[in-house]
């Protein structure tokens, strides 16, 4: 029997998460959209999210974090490995501290894989268990850190990745921008993983759900244990883990983004492997959706992410924003002969909320100009190409519950 929309409602009031995903699934209504957005809004409303909040669009941090990550010494991957990578969220910074109090050798991905694949963690001498937690944290990683080449012939044994939600049977949904699952098929490409390589999740209990295996693609990511504040889950999985990088599944957009998968595509190129990329002569598969997703990409319906960004997602060097912000440009780099206009600021924004969002976007200036009075910024640029990309990547910018209007200034080429 088919239920009535306002009988339907009503039973997804009522239910519990993982009724509600089920219900969801016989309905024909699951995706892997409806999944994140159920369990991001489940831990928001039962106060089960933690600090940066809301956690929508994000690996969300939880509370029990760190009781959850205490299980992770305690597996035998965990005691014969010497290298492990784990992902650089909140949800697993207790787990990076204990891979450091190990003294085995720490990798943490580089934020959005903007300036290489891996940064290795090295305490200074005689840390203490202090020093060592600061190393763990997303400042700490920038610290802390010197970078991994492609060259370096790193082996990593153990994987740990961030989720949004996860099956008993290993199946991972992440908050669906691929970069986990690119990872994990670039660590493939340079030969740092191999086929029993593990891979490890941690989680609130929540997040452990049903997940169609309809929904799966040859891309995803799977796990093999499941470590949450109050289990350990040995899933099992059978499924294969990815074998390489998806070539025809990489966008044009995504390789100007990601100077290693330049790297990585001339390196397989040069071996004889097809890496005809989504828009180019000879892929003759449909285009598949870009694992990295500008704000202007996303549906009308699906909700912007927050643009507070955690610091962790800052690139460890960062060109522009050399000073202060200034109220004019009076006295300040006569070569700055280009601009864009961010208008429609909110009331209560502040100016390292927009710095951030600019940084995360890829589209830092080298000077901005703050006029909150106004409710808008000015950006300043070197010349008119590097303002007019900065604003095709600024279209759909929210800040808070305003989208910002975006559009060119002064475009003075010297």
């Amino acid at each position: 029997m088919r239920l009535t929309s306002s009988v339907r409602r009503q039973a997804l009031r009522e239910a519990s998460l993982g009724d509600v995903l089920v219900m969801e699934a016989r309905a024909g209504d699951v995706s892997k959209q409806s999944i994140r957005e159920r369990i991001w809004d489940y831990m928001e409303s039962h106060n089960i999210a933690d600090f940066p909040r809301p956690v929508h669009h994000r690996i969300p941090n939880f509370k029990g974090a760190s009781r959850a990550a205490e299980h992770f010494p305690h597996l035998h991957a965990f005691s014969a490995a010497r290298t492990i990578k784990v992902n650089p969220d909140a949800p697993q910074r207790n787990a990076r501290f204990l891979v450091l109090e190990s003294r085995k050798t720490l990798l943490v991905p580089t934020p959005r894989l903007r300036t290489g694949l891996f940064n290795k963690i090295i305490p200074p001498p005689g840390a203490t268990k202090d020093i060592l937690r600061k190393c763990a944290t997303s400042q700490g990683v920038r610290n802390f850190s010197v970078p991994v080449g492609l060259d370096s012939n790193v082996l990593v044994d153990l994987v740990v990745v961030g989720s949004v939600a996860v099956s008993e049977k290993g199946w991972r949904i992440g908050k669906g921008e691929g970069y986990a699952d690119l990872e994990y098929a670039m660590m493939v490409s340079m030969g740092a993983v191999h086929e029993g390589t593990l891979v490890v999740t941690i989680v609130h209990d929540c997040q452990v759900v049903d997940i169609p295996e309809a929904l799966l693609e040859d891309h995803d990511l799977t796990v093999d244990y499941i470590l949450t504040p109050t289990r350990v889950i040995a899933t099992g999985c059978a499924r294969p883990k990815p074998t390489g990088i998806l070539w025809s599944k990489v966008s044009c957009e995504m390789l100007t983004k990601i100077p290693v998968l330049r790297s990585l595509r001339e390196r397989e190129k040069r071996a004889g492997t097809d890496v005809t990329l989504q828009a180019e002569p000879g892929n003759t598969q449909q285009p598949a959706p870009s694992t990295v997703r500008r704000p202007q990409d996303r549906p009308q319906s699906q909700p912007a992410p927050s643009t507070v960004r955690r610091p962790q997602d800052r690139p460890q060097s960062q060109a522009g924003f050399r000073g202060r912000s200034h109220s004019s440009l009076e006295g300040t780099d006569t070569h700055l002969a280009a601009t864009v206009c961010l208008g429609n600021l909110p009331y209560s924004a502040r100016v390292r909320e927009l710095k951030r969002a600019l940084q995360e976007l890829g589209a830092v200036p080298l000077r901005l100009t703050w006029q909150g009075p106004q409710h808008r910024a000015i950006l300043h640029y070197t010349d008119s190409a590097a303002a007019q990309q900065a604003a095709s990547l600024l279209q759909g910018l929210r800040l808070g519950d305003n989208a910002l209007r975006v559009s060119l200034g002064q475009q003075r080429d010297t």
